[in-house]
């Protein structure tokens, strides 16, 4: 294991990073809110420390292995996501102790859009800027952005984009040079957020809010601006831009390559992914509108609650229009439920991914036609295409991973005193990604234990990473040479 590219990579992220201060400092000179100094102090320790790091480790200029991209991945969301929170910590507005810092920038830096602060509205525009900011930064991953610049430096990017990019199949490439698939996907990520940025100002909001809220949108992250999340809005315009873009935002960003190209749509409905995304919200929205309804609502209220809702949650977003935990009977279970399944692979979205839940159940069926026929063979197909036993072992191994991990910080909160519902429910939205929860975090995550925030930050960039490119670290195999 060369330690010393790492760090130096390491290094050159940090440096980067430490450039994304400026738009918030920008905002806070804007409205004179007073935080300048905040983010130009939080900038410079970011910038001093990379730069240590790249000329203590210049010359290591060895190319990377994929062994060093799971160390460089890893270490990159864990020290952003502490130095990140250096803003939250430095400013005098918000007086958050490190805890609560470090657990709001993970939060934002992986896009689960859980938080410990309340009265959002009374926030200076430059804090809640930088909350957005960071959701953007890691909604398409700021690793991807880097590989189009490591080439610069005599680094190859490949290895660091398989281990940051979400989904069972990893093995594509939107074109023959990583340089240019990243350059490629942040270019999609840009026009969606400029269309969506559009769409919130067309339907009413302040620019700000706008701008805000688009990038939280098209991250899949839920962060806002207001304490009321969207339903500070009270709007249907608004509403229906949102859902128009967490559903873009929840299909796999190659099939938006494919359809600019192409100049069709065929790609996005051809696919079984989305199709089968796309059943399953409509399904839930019809149980959920049902239940509503049931209980009293118009059918109209009940429909637009309901298909927020379940777009929101599925698609691990978390943005919110009214209280939905105090919904009657298994409705706020729906949508916890679906976060599970999550939104498509290479998506901005969080969860076990739809292809996943597709292919295992694929899997049972087969497992079922061999109790009828077991000397027939039965492939398992994904579209057109045979997935072969490697991919079906690598999803059932997820899962096993996945479960023990979910476990683990179960019973970690459990022991921190939190009852079952609030802990299971805190430990489902920070392991894929969404943010809302239900019992006592189901408003905010700021009256719960140090320890249990510390147990949903890891569980978040767990998530993120979906699991297996943190936890090689952990085996001996790993740091063998």
């Amino acid at each position: 294991m060369r330690l010393g590219v790492t760090l130096r990579i390491l290094g050159t992220l940090l440096v980067f990073f430490s450039a994304t201060l400026i738009p918030p400092a920008l905002v806070s000179v804007i409205y004179q809110d007073g935080l300048l100094l905040t983010f130009l102090e939080a900038g410079l320790t970011i910038f001093l420390f990379g730069a240590v790091l790249m000329v203590g480790f210049r010359r290591f200029a060895n190319e990377l292995r994929t062994k060093d991209g799971f160390l460089v991945t890893a270490l990159c969301y864990f020290a952003l996501g502490a130095f990140s929170a250096l803003p939250f910590v430095l400013s005098p507005v918000l007086g958050l102790t490190w805890v609560d810092a470090w657990f709001e920038s993970f939060s934002g830096l992986t896009t689960t859009g859980a938080t410990v602060i309340t009265g959002l509205d009374a926030l200076p525009e430059s804090l809640l800027y930088y909350r957005q900011q960071l959701q953007w930064l890691g909604g398409m991953g700021i690793i991807v952005l880097a590989v189009a610049i490591l080439p610069m430096l005599g680094v190859g990017g490949m290895q660091l984009y398989r281990t940051e990019a979400p989904g069972p199949v990893k093995d594509s490439k939107l074109t023959p040079r990583i340089k240019q698939t990243a350059l490629a996907l942040w270019s999609i990520y840009l026009s969606l957020t400029l269309a969506c940025l559009l769409g919130y100002w067309a339907a009413g909001m302040t620019f700000f809010d706008a701008l805000c809220h688009s990038f939280s949108t098209v991250a899949i992250g839920g962060f806002s601006t207001h304490d009321a999340s969207l339903g500070y809005f009270d709007s249907p315009a608004v509403e229906s831009v949102a859902v128009v873009f967490m559903v873009l935002s929840a299909f796999n960003f190659a099939l938006h390559y494919f359809g600019f190209r192409d100049r069709s749509l065929k790609a996005y409905w051809r696919d079984e992914e989305v199709r089968a995304l796309l059943i399953i919200m409509a399904s839930a929205v019809v149980l959920v509108t049902l239940v509503l309804t049931a209980q009293g609502l118009s059918g109209s209220e009940s429909f637009r609650l309901s298909l927020f809702q379940v777009v929101s949650m599925f698609t691990t977003t978390g943005f919110a229009t009214t209280s939905f935990v105090d919904w009657p009977g298994v409705a706020p279970y729906v949508l916890l439920f679906g976060a599970f399944i999550g939104a498509c692979a290479g998506s901005t979205g969080g969860g076990l991914k739809v292809i996943r839940v597709l292919l295992v159940y694929k899997q049972g069926l087969r497992e079922i036609y061999r109790l009828i026929h077991p000397q027939a063979v039965f492939p398992v197909k994904f579209g057109q295409r045979i997935m072969t036993e490697n991919v079906i072992q690598a999803v059932w191994g997820f899962l096993a991973i996945y479960a023990f991990i979910f476990f683990l910080l179960l019973m970690t909160l459990l022991a921190t005193g939190l009852d079952f519902e609030t802990a299971f429910s805190a430990v489902s939205s920070s392991i894929n990604n969404l943010g809302p929860g239900l019992g006592a975090v189901s408003a905010h995550y700021g009256d719960i234990p140090d320890t249990a925030k510390v147990a949903l930050s890891i569980g978040m960039v767990l998530g993120r990473l979906e699991i297996f490119t943190v936890l090689v670290l952990f085996t001996g195999m790993f740091w063998r040479k």
